[in-house]
């Protein structure tokens, strides 16, 4: 069974497709005639296909998207079943050829009908027809003064019994390669780069980039379909993205009309592609295998067997109708999409009891664990869906630090219940929960705990609200999820993950109260969300210290986009358990609202793994309390940065050998921040035998307390950057080399020095286009400081 594909282009323009298609000349006239255009034509593999049609998709569809549409117009010509010769006969050409000008581009890609040797209406062969064919669209797009690109045929998708691929295109790739050169015409392979992404997806997972599907899911194959030659929504993208990508590596003219992804250097072609799930039309309502919207009556095993019947059935939506639903723990299976209608509250029960323990992890370590609210273990196909609450009882599982609440709020939890620790500075909802807390290694496996011996300490042992382990096609769509034990959502070596329109709501006090924490996670699409938590909002992950290296499984190919965090420790957060590594990771449009840190990257020694390509844009902050821009590979150490009244010194670090468990971030790309109000614009602190390596900070805008402070860095660039400071002295730089600030901006009459140098370890500053003539002094230097060391233009 195939499933759709990650960020479908918007759903008005799928169904709008044929329109689209058909009335092309209204958005000609709309653009104008000085509007470059863009021409596909070709057969079924490339058109645009109606919404009845679903999930079949032509890669021009997903091509269109992938072009600024405001900049170029794409007319998708191609038809179903066309060739060389009836493209020709039937006049398609002749419309294409009539609207061509100068600076218009025709993208040709035609083979899998010419091969249709027994149809002699559609027959070219390859060394005659065919090449003939393709030589006089070439030559009729020159003469209008238009640019030919020549695309060979998509691969069909064909193994043999031994697994190996069974090209089936003949001496028809041959051929356009052959014109290509001989009329010095661009040429796109897609035939090979189409058959190393089959090859790349497998036998089994190339079957989602075609018509891979059981019965049951779509109106126009009711008893299911396999067509290895018609791409899902997925592989058109796939397949358009090859096409683009081999524009661009080209340097084509036409690839100026990309799509960027915010105001980062990628293109929207360049991103990962998400697998979203399907299902099929089946309803199962839970009233019907004995839930109870009371209030009162457990609903776990109702529910769970709702799943179950859903499973078995081979999928479909197990509803949960609007009221207010008291349940245990729910497990979910393949195929099966749990919806809470709006108005329907699934509460979790408040008996920690309910809970039983079981092997999972925690904080990138195998654990024990009361077993979480929801969960789902190696499923395939798997959604919470709707506009219904999912409460998860967290009040009954956390301490409560006093100074965290005011004094009648503390009057009253005490009431409560629980116990208080000695020193009166903590709540615990019980003895065993505040023995578990008082005590280190509780629950984890390598500690030598088991189901067994950790009985005792059960309440301590809270479970997140959900976790995914190991399963593949996710998505959470619409849903509150708020009141979480401990994280509120947590996918874990989860593949293809979706979270849209999802909001995730925990006290702001709430103990180890995180938003999402993607761990180990490859392939994954979260946006137009909202967090306001206690404690990292959108937070990445891959395992902690020796067990997340050898895992070895990174969290990667991630994007983030139009999501806001309300409150909790950082806005965007990568670490810092992250032993298994961080990669490509793209993040545009967020506003962090009273995070404690903005952008927050921070990792320790014993960690190992590598963060690294990482680009971030258009991010919104006011009123952070820390850093609005944190690289940190001391989490936990001391604060670099001086307190009230005490000295504006940086400390030394010591090195210490490197090992596997020296962690690495580099190739960070951020741009277009704005932060009103921080404790420090932007902190950089690595370790003295690890830099942090390749950071660019470009068009920012930082009001805060303190401005730049860069310890232990290397290739660091900052340009266009305006850092409003309290401080007199903006920036500072400490055992870093390859510094570059370029055109910063600074609160002239509040600054005393511009940038002050220190450690015998810095080298190569430059300090280009920045007015340093109305501060007292520009540049300060250490006695160990080279006044070599320092460039300025």
């Amino acid at each position: 069974m195939i499933l759709l594909n990650k960020r479908p282009w918007k759903k008005r323009l799928l169904q709008n497709a044929w329109i689209v298609a058909t009335f092309w000349l209204l958005a000609s006239f709309r653009l104008g005639n000085d509007t470059p255009r863009i021409f596909l034509i070709g057969d079924s593999t490339m058109s645009v296909k109606s919404p009845d049609n679903a999930p079949e998709t032509g890669w021009g569809m997903a091509f269109a998207e992938y072009i600024d549409q405001g900049r170029a117009q794409v007319q998708n010509h191609a038809m179903n079943g066309r060739s060389t010769k009836s493209f020709r006969t039937e006049g398609r050409w002749a419309k294409v050829v009539e609207q061509l000008k100068p600076n218009d581009w025709v993208l040709i890609q035609f083979a899998h009908n010419d091969q249709k040797i027994k149809d002699s209406t559609r027959y070219a062969a390859p060394q005659t027809d065919y090449r003939k064919n393709l030589i006089r669209y070439v030559e009729e797009t020159r003469q209008k003064g238009a640019n030919p690109i020549l695309i060979t045929p998509v691969e069909r998708r064909k193994f043999d019994e031994k697994g190996q691929f069974v090209d089936q295109h003949g001496e028809y790739p041959a051929v356009v390669k052959a014109v290509a050169r001989e009329l010095k015409v661009p040429l796109i392979d897609l035939q090979t780069k189409s058959n190393q992404a089959i090859l790349q997806h497998g036998v089994e997972g190339s079957k989602a980039l075609f018509m891979h599907f059981t019965g049951g899911f779509y109106p126009k194959s009711p008893n299911g379909k396999i067509d290895d030659t018609h791409f899902s929504k997925y592989g058109a993208e796939v397949m358009a993205s090859l096409v683009a990508e081999e524009i661009q590596a080209q340097k084509l003219p036409i690839g100026q009309f990309f799509k960027p992804f915010g105001t980062t250097d990628k293109y929207v072609y360049e991103l990962p592609h998400v697998l979203q799930p399907v299902f099929r039309k089946d309803t199962f309502n839970v009233l019907k295998y004995g839930a109870k919207s009371d209030g009162q009556s457990l609903n776990n095993q109702a529910i769970n067997r709702a799943i179950d019947a859903c499973n078995q059935a081979g999928g479909g939506t197990v509803l949960i109708p609007k009221g207010f639903w008291l349940t245990g723990p729910i497990v979910l299976k393949s195929n099966v999409n749990l919806h809470l209608m709006e108005g329907a509250l699934l509460q979790f029960s408040s008996n920690r009891n309910d809970y039983p323990l079981v092997e999972t992890n925690w904080e990138g370590q195998d654990a024990i664990r009361c077993q979480a609210p929801i969960s789902a273990l190696k499923a395939q196909n798997i959604a919470i869906t709707g506009k219904g609450v999912v409460d998860g009882a967290g009040q009954v599982w956390r301490q409560v630090k006093k100074e965290k609440l005011t004094e009648s709020q503390w009057k009253k939890l005490i009431a409560s219940g629980g116990v208080v620790d000695p020193n009166g500075n903590a709540w615990y909802p019980s003895e065993q929960s505040m023995k578990g807390n008082k005590t280190a290694k509780v629950g984890l496996i390598k500690a030598g705990y088991t189901l067994q011996n950790s009985q005792e300490w059960r309440d301590y042992l809270r479970p997140n609200l959900v976790v995914l382990n190991g399963c593949k096609q996710v998505l959470l769509e619409g849903v509150t999820f708020q009141n979480s034990p401990a994280w509120c959502l947590h996918p874990l070596l989860t593949d293809h993950i979706t979270l849209r329109n999802v909001t995730v709501r925990n006290p702001w006090f709430a103990q180890n109260g995180d938003g999402l924490d993607l761990e180990s996670c490859r392939y994954g699409l979260i946006e137009n969300c909202s967090f306001d938590v206690g404690d990292d909002g959108i937070c990445i992950k891959s395992g902690r210290d020796e067990e997340g290296r050898k895992r070895g499984v990174p969290t990667e190919n991630v994007i983030v986009q139009n999501c806001t965090v309300f409150h909790g420790h950082g806005g965007f957060v990568i670490g810092s358990e992250m032993s298994g590594g961080v990669k490509n990771l793209f993040v545009t449009n967020c506003n962090f609202l009273g995070t404690d840190v903005g952008l927050r990257f921070k990792t320790a020694r014993g960690r190992g793994g590598v963060v690294e390509n990482i680009y971030v844009s258009d991010i919104n902050m006011t009123n952070i309390p820390g850093e609005a821009i944190l690289f940190d590979m001391y989490y936990m150490a001391k604060d670099p940065v001086p307190q009230a009244g005490a000295k504006n010194e940086l400390p030394e670090m010591k090195a210490e050998p490197l090992n596997e468990g020296t962690p690495q971030f580099k190739n960070f790309y951020i741009r277009n921040v704005v932060c009103q109000g921080a404790e420090t614009g932007i902190l950089i602190r690595g370790l003295p035998e690890m830099s942090i390596k390749n950071i660019q900070i470009e068009n920012a805008v930082l009001e805060s307390n303190k401005g730049l402070v860069c310890i232990e860095a290397e290739n660091i660039q900052l340009k266009n950057v305006t850092l409003r400071t309290r401080d007199k002295l903006p920036m500072q730089v400490q055992n870093s080399k390859n510094v570059t600030l370029d055109n910063i901006h600074y609160d002239v009459a509040n600054t005393d020095v511009v940038l002050k140098l220190s450690g015998n370890r810095t080298q190569n500053v430059r300090l280009l286009n920045t007015d340093t003539s109305k501060a007292r002094k520009d540049v300060e230097l250490s006695a160990e400081v080279s006044p070599k060391v320092l460039s300025k233009k």
